[in-house]
């Protein structure tokens, strides 16, 4: 597939010297090769429909022990193009719009008039010139050189066409006068054309001149002076033609003959650009989920044998409160305050306030436990959708931005500190080419900022960005690229070896979980602005 959806037939050669002869017949290209071979894997039938392009199949077979292809179009409107460089022969089929059909038809055939049938033997020249004209309607004027016969043999063949071989058969050539026909030798009627420019040139060099005011309503003026005005343009020699900036007005002043083909250039081209309506838009979809779970407990322990105090905490605080509880309950005193808090074995809660929590306590005489479980689960979406949306001409290059400027302290090599500023932008910027088939071919520019962290007091800019040429048809949304992003990460604090012994390392270990993704896309859609202009 080309860059403009044309279809490329790649053919490897062995030799840059092989003999090719292209074709068209029953509406497929066929290409056959001389003196070559094809292996017996490569005769099949290949469906390319797939590359969306013209080209629907490639058959490879033998005719004669020689190997050809045929190229299947899958509309009938198409021209192709072969070429070969080396060893590479390629086969270039491209789409063609109805009006480039014709365009096409017009230019390999010329001919355009009512056909007709012609079989003579040996007939006068002036009696078939008199028989078409009167086929035509045209009055005819034959010169006195015009002399001879000829035998012919037509059938269904434009008159024009007819005419034209039957004047070159004998040497002869025509000259058209509104509906007159002369005929004569060819010399004579060039002759005589020559003579008439140069009689129209003498002329126009004495015709009086006059002046012409042309308003210009859509264009610039200064545009269309430049154009008509230059060197071998439409004005004379003697003519002159200048611009009134404030009312968008050329002066003319030159003969009637070059002011009227002036006139008749600037109704061409002064006419209103045909415009296009660009929305893009961004969708920045995002979601995720995160799943936490915590634990937390610890405790003390205080015992006495022999003369001796035993005590166990979650730290060395923990134990010596311990100990002061025990010989306070030796001593008949009531036992000082034991803060739990301080006394955590294990301490890896869920690092959030909106947690839920479930704690479990015991209190004896001789020992102390509290244990708490935590646990939180988040899930957030989130769907961000940017519209800009801009009006252009065709061929002017278009562009829309909105967003912010973000101001952060910036040190200089002085010392001193100075605002600087960072944008922070969602930008489209586009240039249009309106194709003869109401297409729109466009260069694309869009980008979308963020704000994201923050480091060392320098905020940083999240940018997501596309730049890229597309043909779209008018109204039709295309999908231009995306961007997915996913995050998966699981992260568990535990307590050496503990945290890995089976279901009891659940005492020992804290487990997070989080889950994020996020996608862009970017879509685009033209539309034509009807010109009601052009119907006022």
């Amino acid at each position: 597939r080309g860059d403009l959806g044309e279809g490329q037939v790649l053919i490897s050669l062995s030799n840059p010297n092989v003999p090719v002869d292209i074709s068209q017949e029953s509406g497929r290209i066929r290409v056959e090769f001389n003196n070559v071979r094809i292996a017996e894997e490569m005769r099949r039938r290949l469906d390319v429909r797939d590359f969306a392009t013209p080209v629907k199949f490639i058959d490879a077979t033998l005719e004669a022990g020689k190997p050809v292809f045929f190229i299947e179009p899958s509309d009938d409107r198409y021209e192709y193009l072969a070429y070969q460089t080396d060893n590479l022969l390629t086969v270039n089929v491209k789409p063609l719009t109805k009006a480039e059909e014709e365009q096409l038809k017009e230019e390999r055939f010329p001919y355009t008039g009512e056909k007709l049938s012609l079989n003579f033997q040996d007939i006068e020249v002036r009696t078939v010139l008199q028989i078409i004209a009167d086929f035509t309607g045209f009055n005819l004027v034959a010169s006195d050189t015009v002399q001879g016969n000829i035998t012919l043999r037509l059938k269904n063949v434009p008159w024009d066409q007819a005419l034209d071989i039957v004047l070159k058969s004998q040497g002869l050539a025509k000259q058209q006068i509104g509906n007159v026909l002369m005929i004569g030798p060819a010399d004579q009627i060039a002759n005589r054309q020559k003579i008439e420019l140069e009689a129209n040139r003498q002329v126009e060099d004495f015709a009086p001149l006059r002046t012409e005011f042309l308003q210009v309503r859509y264009a610039k003026a200064t545009d269309l002076l430049a154009l008509v005005s230059a060197e071998g343009s439409l004005l004379s020699d003697r003519g002159s033609a200048s611009v009134d900036a404030r009312t968008n007005t050329i002066i003319l002043q030159d003969t009637s003959n070059a002011i009227e083909a002036v006139r008749r250039a600037i109704k061409v081209l002064d006419v209103p650009v045909r415009q296009v309506l660009i929305e893009a838009r961004i969708v920045v979809a995002s979601t995720n989920v995160g799943e936490n779970l915590g634990i937390r407990w610890g405790g003390g322990y205080g015992v006495l044998k022999n003369d001796k105090i035993f005590t166990a905490g979650g730290n060395r605080s923990a134990t010596t409160a311990y100990n002061n509880i025990v010989v306070d309950r030796l001593n008949g005193d009531d036992p000082e305050d034991f803060d739990l808090n301080n006394a955590n074995v294990v301490n890896m809660p869920v690092n959030s306030a909106n947690a839920t929590t479930f704690g479990i306590g015991v209190n004896a005489f001789d020992y102390m436990l509290d244990l708490e479980l935590s646990a939180m689960e988040s899930d957030g979406k989130a769907e961000i959708i940017s519209q800009p949306r801009v009006i252009t001409a065709d061929g002017q290059t278009a562009r829309i931005q909105a967003g912010s400027q973000i101001p952060y302290e910036q040190a200089s090599a002085s010392g001193a500190t100075t605002i600087t500023f960072k944008e922070a932008v969602l930008k489209l910027e586009v240039t249009p080419q309106i194709t003869p088939d109401d297409r729109i071919l466009m260069d694309l520019i869009i980008n979308k900022d963020a704000i994201g962290e923050v480091i060392n007091n320098i905020p940083t800019i999240d940018t997501n960005e596309l730049e890229t040429q597309v043909l779209v048809n008018n109204g039709e949304t295309i999908v231009l690229g995306g961007i997915f992003q996913s995050e998966d990460v699981t992260q568990i604090d535990k307590t050496p070896f503990f945290g890995d012994l089976p279901v009891i390392g659940r005492l020992f270990r804290r487990t997070t979980h989080t889950e994020d993704k996020s996608e862009l896309l970017i879509f685009i859609t033209p539309r034509l602005v009807k010109d009601v202009l052009s119907n006022r």
